[in-house]
């Protein structure tokens, strides 16, 4: 059983940083902990996992440093996936035959 709890500074940087994500764009785990100053990518999956705000705190806009569509509520596989990558499209991110997102759709934080 999990346990609700209010989130963390940690996470509360995490998804101050997430609206400042356009929709249409995404950006990887580590642009985002760059910006706040994380250099762990892995902390930022964590932290995207336990957002209580979704899907107005955009959390499906992180993506895999190469790309890719990467995880999705604590999984890499099935519904959540699909799920993700249906609210990417609904925003107006393409995706390649191989699964990728173009590079123009990537946000940097410096725009």
């Amino acid at each position: 059983m999990e346990v609700h709890r209010p989130p963390t500074e940690f996470e509360r940087k995490v998804f101050d940083a997430l609206h400042l994500i356009p929709r249409g764009k995404v950006t990887t785990y580590g642009l985002l902990g760059q910006y706040i100053g994380c250099r762990s990518p892995r902390a930022i999956g964590q932290a995207l996992r336990r957002n209580p705000f979704a899907p107005d705190t955009p959390c499906h806009r992180v993506v895999s440093s190469d790309l890719a569509i990467g995880g999705f509520a604590g999984t890499k596989a099935g519904e959540p996936i699909e799920r993700k990558r249906r609210l990417l499209e609904a925003e107006g991110v393409t995706f390649s035959p191989e699964g990728k997102i173009p590079t123009e759709c990537c946000y940097r934080f410096d725009e």
